[in-house]
């Protein structure tokens, strides 16, 4: 069974289903959408953690600094999913 293309009420085929179409045409943004940035701050530029020291454990700084960024990311991506999820 196949179903057929929707029609707008002009008669012509509607390429973008309303499902996925915005009521202003705008991509809805949210300043909580922000701080999805902050992980990408903290570990793009190199010149801030290319450093030895402090050691953690005998682990230099340059790597635990990137681990640490683990958990904040995943905390941070979990803040923006529940404040934007009935969004969808």
């Amino acid at each position: 069974m196949s179903e057929h293309p929707k029609h707008s009420s002009s008669g012509q085929h509607d390429p973008v289903p309303p499902a996925t179409r915005s009521g202003s045409g705008r991509i809805n943004f949210r300043a909580v959408n922000l701080l999805l940035l902050i992980p990408l701050i903290g570990t793009l530029p190199p010149m801030f953690y290319n450093k030895a020291a402090p050691t953690i454990g005998g682990m230099p700084f340059f790597y635990w600094y990137q681990l640490l960024w683990i958990p904040i990311s995943v905390t941070l991506t979990y803040i923006v999913y529940r404040a934007t999820r009935g969004e969808r």
